[in-house]
């Protein structure tokens, strides 16, 4: 176990609020689906390593509803045939978009998320992974862990 570097709210708690409260509007505002958007950003997690932000992530998609046997499956997503075909976009939208290619996102990854989500759900997917993406990166910078 590592110890936390430093407590970001702490040091810098004007811009935590500030984080969180695009959060909380990414949340009421955003997504139809909260699953959705709870799905993305466990895979952002997964795919950064992130034991905090999976933690979290999980017990957020759970209380929203979503079963565990989809969550254990969120990794494999491409072999299961527990996912939709705009969970299917988003999830390759998200996977691409965490792991940013040199020349970007592919446009046959975003042609097939902007057809299945629509751009108001398009829109608030990729604010919700980018930001996913941003907090992974603070939380194993300054080595959070999840709480025991």
């Amino acid at each position: 176990m590592t110890r936390q570097r430093i407590e970001l709210a702490t040091v810098s708690p004007r811009a935590v609020a500030l984080i969180n409260e695009l959060e909380d509007v990414l949340r009421h505002e955003g997504l139809c689906d909260d699953r959705l958007r709870e799905l993305a950003r466990i895979r952002v997690a997964q795919l950064n390593g992130c034991a905090y932000a999976l933690a979290q992530r999980s017990a957020e998609a759970i209380r929203l509803g979503e079963r565990q046997e989809r969550i254990n499956e969120l990794a494999g997503w491409r072999d299961s045939r527990r996912f939709t075909d705009s969970e299917r976009a988003a999830l390759a939208l998200t996977e691409s978009m965490t792991r940013l290619p040199a020349d970007g996102v592919p446009d046959d990854v975003y042609g097939t998320a902007e057809h299945l989500l629509g751009p108001y759900s398009l829109a608030n997917l990729i604010m919700a992974v980018s930001i996913a993406n941003a907090l992974d990166r603070m939380c194993l910078t300054a080595r959070i862990s999840p709480p025991h």
